[in-house]
């Protein structure tokens, strides 16, 4: 089966979309990006992931590694295989016993466990030709086409990242730095 490799770009949030967030994926060998929506949460777990952030306790994902990795597994690589009515499906591709298994889940959820094991992040090819976007500018440019037809920008704006933060550091009960984080956060604004 075709597979096309791709790597994370960034994520956006999406002010319609109550609270969502847009997971941008990029082709490694190619221009095109693929925007996932995703919630809050497995926003926040990726995120975290990327920036080497470690909470005090382990977070959903976090505890996941820990048990794949005690039962002598290993998460090998996130495939996205189908779109459905708007709904991306994916696989997470993992070895047990020295066989390849594969689990059905969420591509927020695999994504956030593919970055934990630094694994590959595959998408059907005719996923990409259906829900890619051409990408023919820079990086830092912004994405405007989406399914929605909305502007999205790749990369979560510095305050956007602070305040995610912020909530991530009073979600584990982390008051020192939640307290700094608001300062920084206020310094911006003000």
């Amino acid at each position: 089966m075709d597979k096309i490799k791709m790597d994370i770009l960034g994520l956006s949030t999406s002010p319609s979309s109550g609270g969502a967030y847009a997971l941008i994926l990029n082709e490694v060998d190619g221009n095109r990006r693929l925007p996932i929506i995703i919630g809050t949460f497995e926003a926040q777990a990726i995120a975290l992931e990327l920036e080497h952030i470690r909470p005090p306790r382990p977070m959903t994902h976090d505890l996941l590694k820990n048990m794949i990795q005690n039962f002598g597994s290993d998460v090998e690589q996130v495939f996205i295989n189908d779109l459905s009515e708007g709904t991306f499906f994916a696989k997470i591709i993992y070895e047990e016993n020295g066989q390849q298994m594969e689990q059905d889940a969420r591509p927020s959820d695999a994504i956030a466990l593919a970055v934990r094991f630094d694994a590959s992040i595959y998408v059907a090819p005719e996923i990409l030709d259906e829900a890619g976007i051409v990408s023919e500018g820079e990086e830092g440019d912004e994405l405007t086409a989406t399914a929605e037809g909305e502007e999205k920008s790749p990369e979560m704006s510095k305050l956007e990242r602070l305040e995610n933060e912020l909530q991530t550091a009073i979600d584990t009960e982390n008051y020192e730095k939640a307290a700094r984080l608001r300062d920084e956060i206020q310094k911006l604004k003000g």
